[in-house]
């Protein structure tokens, strides 16, 4: 059983708001907050070698997951792309039922939370049946991501996607896309309906919105759908891959993020994703503007998408959070890696990232916590009174963290170690993850082995 708020955990190491401490007690409320931090070592509920603030996910389609290593093979042309991909996840869509769904979004958060996040902001486009009509209930998959959540104790910031076209041109929904789609109206009733599934869970999760891309949705149901999102997270994907900016430059006559900037006001509570096809120009107005760029080396990596222009962006004071997206490999650690070894295989250089006093493990993964709490509307990134506890709590035995100090051991654990160094985290004082496992592991594993095997003998 997972154990709920009103808990001490006793630190020998932290890493506190204003930097690294010994010996320090951060006492969990009812509510889910850290209620005070002190130098207090009588008694405590847990100890903890080395605690720290656990980030956010800021971007994750949660089904994708199912269909990791599915697509590695090369397609009939000479160049395979992120489109070719696209085609196979669209075809792999077509067989999922809400079972489905709900076994991969549980099976999909236990990883995240195994691997140190203790968020996540689901992007969730999956909305409808196989013929694109919607179920009875129109949040029937919103409700299932729901379920999981409470099933983990993951925290959780929903996504629903508005989807309308197959691009710029606005021809209709093709197979695979069909189930995406709403217009403005319906829309609007899935997002009324998606917050009332949030009903089951604690205070900390919250429903924003996504506008998928300016491929996907008209200009005025944009509008519209930042109208209903108010001040609450509102993510949406740009500048991914060269073939879109061209599209949406033709269609619209200027290149997506700056036509985004000339027509509506991105601020802190817009989150845009991927961001890997900037100009320098558009890199800079993105980091002036407040907003988060949510960033998926991974996946990134994975689908050629490009290198995002990191360290004119942190220069200039951007934002930015990291994501699993398409969850073929969920971990923190390598997320993190692969976005500054990105930076220094472009620029031919060592910590492209770190900065005078702080290491570039301590700068990923401090930034990583304010930009992921900002996407995902949370009140966490931090030890510190009154924050959500999400907190991560690291192995000082593993052999990688043994001896080190202070800056080195996040060095380490981002450069050296892996998800094994991760001993327990806790989602807004949930204790759900203990000596390195989910307390829900094995019946969280066995029925996502049930589902997969059901998938193969459907595809």
């Amino acid at each position: 059983m997972i154990q709920g708020p009103g808990q001490t955990i006793f630190a020998r190491k932290a890493l506190l708001q204003d930097g690294w401490a010994e010996d320090v007690s951060i006492t969990i409320s009812l509510d889910g907050t850290i209620s005070q931090v002190s130098k207090n070592t009588a008694g405590f509920d847990h100890q903890a070698d080395i605690l720290l603030p656990s980030p956010a996910n800021v971007h994750s389609h949660a089904f994708q997951r199912a269909m990791a290593g599915m697509s590695e093979r090369r397609g009939s042309g000479d160049h395979d792309s992120f489109w070719t991909w696209r085609e196979i996840m669209f075809r792999f869509l077509d067989i999922l039922t809400p079972e489905d769904v709900q076994s991969i979004a549980a099976f999909v958060q236990m990883e995240m939370l195994e691997a140190g996040y203790a968020a996540v902001g689901e992007f969730h486009y999956l909305h409808h049946q196989p013929d694109g009509h919607p179920y009875d209930d129109i949040a029937e998959m919103s409700s299932r991501i729901a379920a999981a959540a409470q099933e983990t104790g993951i925290g959780l910031t929903l996504l629903p996607v508005q989807y309308e076209f197959g691009g710029c041109d606005r021809r209709p929904l093709g197979p695979g896309q069909i189930r995406f789609g709403n217009d403005a109206d319906r829309f609007g009733q899935l997002l009324e309906a998606a917050k009332a599934s949030l009903g089951m869970l604690a205070q900390d999760s919250i429903v924003g919105a996504a506008p998928h891309s300016l491929r996907a949705v008209g200009r005025e149901s944009l509008a519209d759908t930042i109208a209903l999102t108010g001040a609450n997270p509102l993510h949406m994907h740009i500048a991914e891959q060269a073939a879109e900016v061209q599209e949406v430059k033709a269609a619209y006559g200027l290149r997506p993020v700056e036509w985004l900037f000339e027509n509506h006001e991105v601020s802190q509570n817009w989150c845009l994703i991927h961001c890997t096809q900037m100009t320098e120009s558009e890199t800079l107005r993105l980091a002036a503007s407040g907003a988060v760029a949510g960033l998926c080396p991974i996946t990134e990596s994975n689908l050629g998408d490009g290198i995002f222009d990191g360290v004119r962006y942190v220069n200039a004071g951007g934002r930015w959070g990291v994501g699993s997206d398409s969850n073929i490999r969920i971990t923190l650690c390598e997320e993190l890696r692969t976005l500054e070894y990105s930076q220094r295989l472009r620029d031919t250089c060592r910590a492209a990232l770190a900065e005078t006093g702080r290491s570039t493990g301590r700068f990923l993964f401090e930034e990583a916590l304010i930009g992921g709490a900002q996407a995902v509307g949370r009140d966490a990134g931090s030890i510190a009174e009154g924050r959500y506890a999400d907190l991560v709590a690291l192995d000082g035995s593993c052999i990688d963290l043994e001896g080190r100090e202070e800056d080195e051991l996040l060095d380490a654990y981002i450069f050296a170690g892996d998800d094994r160094v991760i001993r327990d985290v806790w989602s807004f004082g949930r204790h759900v993850v203990q000596d390195g496992a989910h307390l829900k592991r094995d019946d969280i594993r066995s029925r996502y082995r049930k589902t997969i095997a059901k998938l193969r003998q459907r595809l």
